[in-house]
């Protein structure tokens, strides 16, 4: 029962799903040509994926061909944002549906997206059906509208976000999970998945830079220099790490979002919005990393904590949950963080990806 427990992660019963599949695919150089102009060849795919999309009851899709990032959040309200490099997605799996189409008037696209958003209760449970239907809208379209082209890249996202300190507000309920991989999960359950996929499983947290925390390190901290206040957080982060036998993370500081990737398949760069952060997750050697800009006071650090093979185990990632919690819980405990009134979000991510 001991070995057993160490493989759960308990987490609070009114934690949040979210469910997106991303098909990609880069159009070929005569794909456009055989339009009669770009805006009819975008509005023609839409009409095929839309049709299909009702007959298999995938209520909230969008396609995108602008060439931003899309980036999905849970929200009670429904939203979509653009940036200049990201469309942002808040929804709620419940009760939001939309089939849109989002692109550039006249101007050709070097990525045609389409994102797939579960809808309904119950996402992780349904999870594998929701692929099985992804893949069947897929196989339409390209035997219908995309012949000749190159493949789709299928990305699946699954998260789970959740308070920590759910306990301390009077949340006492949890559920105990085994955070079972992808792969097996959907194989159990009659989705096939090819063997030449990847996977990607991580976890990442927010510490809001608030008042109480300027005032606990203004000591620290100027108006033009603050490298001693990051470099605190940077430095408590590895020691925490390394305490609990992690080996992968990052924490950024520098007012971009992380986006997390495979190092075989993506190296890591930035721009002002987004900090792709890759790592070799088949290697046991040390890969924590930092970014910030000492000239600039940022409102919130981000930190990630990645799964390697190591972290993997058959039981699934409860136990390197736990590692995650524990490592929050030891940067945490010597900040000024009311725990009664101020929330820390934790994001489980597993990925999975593959060319269809």
């Amino acid at each position: 029962m001991a070995t057993l427990n160490q493989h759960r992660v308990y987490i609070p019963t009114n934690a949040r799903a979210n469910h997106y599949l991303l098909a990609e695919i880069t159009p070929n150089h005569d794909f456009y040509k055989s339009f009669s102009d770009i805006n009819c060849c975008y509005e023609r795919i839409a009409r095929q994926l839309f049709a299909s999309c009702d007959e298999y009851e995938l209520y909230n899709v969008h396609l995108l061909a602008n060439d931003k990032l899309p980036v999905v959040r849970f929200n009670d309200e429904s939203y979509q944002l653009e940036t200049d490099k990201q469309m942002l997605f808040f929804y709620n799996p419940r009760y939001h549906e939309a089939h849109k189409i989002y692109y550039t008037e006249g101007t050709p696209s070097k990525k045609i997206r389409i994102l797939f958003l579960a809808t309904g209760d119950d996402l992780r449970a349904n999870s594998a059906e929701f692929h099985n239907k992804v893949q069947k809208v897929l196989d339409t379209l390209q035997g219908q509208l995309l012949i000749n082209q190159p493949q789709f890249k299928l990305r699946d996202h699954q998260h789970l976000t959740y308070d920590l300190f759910a306990k301390e507000k009077g949340n006492k309920e949890s559920y105990g999970y085994k955070l079972r991989s992808l792969y097996p999960r959907y194989q159990s359950r009659q989705c096939s998945i090819p063997n030449d996929y990847a996977e990607m499983t991580y976890a990442t947290f927010t510490i809001p830079v608030s008042r109480a925390i300027k005032t606990q390190f203004q000591t620290l901290m100027n108006t033009n220099d603050y490298a001693k206040f990051y470099d605190y957080f940077a430095y408590a982060f590895i020691r925490a790490c390394q305490n609990n036998n992690l080996n992968h993370g990052a924490m950024v500081a520098n007012g971009a979002t992380p986006i997390i990737r495979n190092s075989k398949i993506d190296k890591s760069e930035g721009n002002d919005e987004l900090q792709k952060l890759s790592f070799d997750i088949e290697s046991n050697e040390n890969q924590i990393k930092h970014f910030y800009e000492a000239s600039k006071l940022v409102e919130t650090l981000h930190f990630v904590v990645v799964a390697t093979q190591q972290d993997k185990h058959e039981m699934g990632y409860g136990r390197f949950m736990n590692q995650v919690e524990k490592t929050i819980y030891t940067l945490c405990n010597e900040l000024a963080i009311n725990k009664q009134r101020q929330d820390l979000s934790v994001r489980f991510f597993q990925h999975i990806s593959y060319p269809f």
